[in-house]
């Protein structure tokens, strides 16, 4: 796997690199739609609302540990050879599900499953960011998530065909297939190239400088963009090797503090709006708004497809918008949502002692048709919001904003903030259905509006800017985000600059072979 591929189309290489994230939504709904079956309550012996929770979250809290473990291996073997290992980790936890003999086994292999999806999650975002350009970033970036919903959507839908299945199939089917996306993205690993920027910092310049001009000059190595490119990128490697540190610890060194906790706030405020934990338990919420059966797990379909249809805008869009003003927006819409269905749920509700058809974590029902409508009507709308905005930007922001050399230390302790968020919702959600109800949407909205505030005040704005001039934003702005001002991109001004210098070049050049003509 050392030598440079032949794959050269940087938005191939990003499609096949985000099979990563059809692993993660593959895992996000490999429990959404079996929970609620006979077959796995009957298994494993009709788990209640607190093991439920471990069940589900054993998946997050493998995921951050895989998070932290990806930066380790990101900077000794290579973002690339970092989803190699995932894929093999990810085999061997899918093998175990599919196998799955009690609770136990099956937390295990969730653990398992977990650890490679915070690799996946952390390192695939990374070499995305260092192989695009700056007008291009943000919707490569957005295809993670993209193909995130995508795997939620495609493994409901499986789940939901095997739930028609009368034995254990039921759930042995669709954690089997599981499988298949980390076999497909095996098989293509080595035909994607490395990223020239960790290349760059192992100083292998003729590997680095040769994957940019394949990757955007069509092999030419004195094309301007790749010239502006490797001369950001040559500055900015000296300039952090003055630092002469790249420990845990300069992460909160005061030049990159800011930075780092924006990174780790845009993964923590994803998180807390509650999306996933909606994700993961909307056969029980759609329960609780007086939906039944078949119905059930139909309505919940539609979410997931608005989730995949709504996501189309960002990669459209999302390098033509201001990253701040999406953030906002999105965050407030949900916050409105959320504090609406908890008006609907607690005016229009009532407590159902023991839990609704006897799942115990169930214990509150609307009753009435039209309040029940509007709840799933803002479940989708809800949905709608995050897809555009919170959802690819929160893969997209914090591998923009992290300079090179603490980049994979940084990404991955994001990532760790972004599953230890997940586990704690994942477990804590099912008691929280059970005991404060309809409550739980208060709790989502008000960090909805937390984290609309949060971005006004401290995150930049890094829309069309490289990777090596996003480092200067944080630098040198002030800290107030809505205190700085735009400023054209630099390297837009260094690649004129190189096509001045060739111009001269090529001007040199033939008056010399002029003047050895006369002579």
């Amino acid at each position: 796997m050392g030598k440079i591929s032949g794959l050269n189309n940087v938005y191939v290489i990003s499609g096949l690199t985000t099979i990563g994230g059809l692993i993660q939504g593959f895992d996000v709904s490999s429990m959404s739609a079996i929970i609620g079956t006979e077959q796995y309550k009957a298994y494993f012996n009709k788990p209640d609302s607190v093991l439920q929770g471990g069940i589900t979250a054993s998946m997050a809290g493998g995921s951050l540990l895989g998070s932290l473990f990806s930066s380790w291996t990101s900077d000794r073997f290579g973002r690339r050879d970092s989803l190699y290992i995932a894929c093999i980790i990810w085999l061997i936890g899918s093998t175990l599900m599919c196998a799955v003999q009690n609770v136990a086994m099956l937390i295990v292999s969730r653990v398992f499953n977990g650890f490679a999806v915070g690799m996946l999650t952390s390192q695939g975002p990374i070499l995305i960011a260092e192989i695009s350009l700056p007008h291009q970033r943000g919707r490569l970036l957005s295809l993670q998530q993209w193909m995130i919903t995508w795997g939620i959507l495609i493994m409901y839908f499986i789940s939901y065909g095997a739930s028609f299945m009368g034995n254990n199939g039921v759930f042995r089917l669709p954690w089997g297939l599981q499988m298949i996306p980390a076999i497909a993205l095996l098989s293509f690993l080595p035909m994607i190239p490395r990223s020239p920027r960790w290349l760059a910092s192992q100083d292998r310049w003729e590997e680095a400088t040769a994957i940019l001009a394949r990757l955007h000059a069509k092999g030419d190595l004195l094309d301007p963009i790749v010239v502006a490119q490797v001369h950001e990128i040559r500055e900015k490697i000296e300039l952090e090797r003055q630092y002469q540190s790249t420990s845990w610890l300069e992460l909160f060194n005061s030049r990159n503090i800011i930075r780092v906790h924006c990174g780790i706030f845009t993964h923590v405020w994803s998180q807390m709006t509650g999306t996933n934990a909606m994700m993961y338990y909307i056969v029980y919420i759609f329960q609780m708004a007086g939906l039944s059966g078949n119905t059930t797990l139909l309505s919940a379909s539609i979410q997931y497809i608005i989730n995949v249809v709504m996501t189309l805008p960002a990669l459209i869009f999302i390098d033509r918008l201001p990253r701040r003003r999406l953030f906002i927006f999105g965050a407030l819409a949900m916050g409105v949502l959320q504090f609406t269905q908890a008006g609907l749920m607690a005016t229009y509700g009532h407590h159902v002692p023991g839990g609704l058809n006897g799942s115990p974590t169930v214990t509150w029902k609307v009753t009435n048709s039209k309040a029940s409508k509007a709840i799933i009507a803002c479940s989708y709308l809800f949905i709608a919001s995050y897809a555009p905005t919170w959802g690819p930007l929160g893969w997209a922001y914090p591998p923009e904003i992290i300079p090179l050399y603490i980049r994979s230390k940084a990404v991955s302790l994001a990532t760790f903030f972004n599953w230890a968020c997940n586990f704690a919702l994942t477990f804590f959600t099912p008691p929280a259905f059970q005991n404060i109800q309809w409550r739980i949407y208060c709790v989502f909205g008000t960090f909805c509006i937390c984290a609309a505030i949060h971005v006004f005040f401290l995150f930049q704005e890094t829309c069309g800017k490289s990777l090596e001039e996003i480092d200067d934003i944080f630098d040198n702005q002030s800290v107030w985000a809505f205190k700085a001002k735009d400023k054209p991109s630099r390297l837009t001004v260094d690649i004129e600059q190189a096509k001045d210098e060739m111009g001269v070049r090529k001007v040199n050049v033939n008056h010399t072979k002029m003047s050895d003509t006369q002579v």
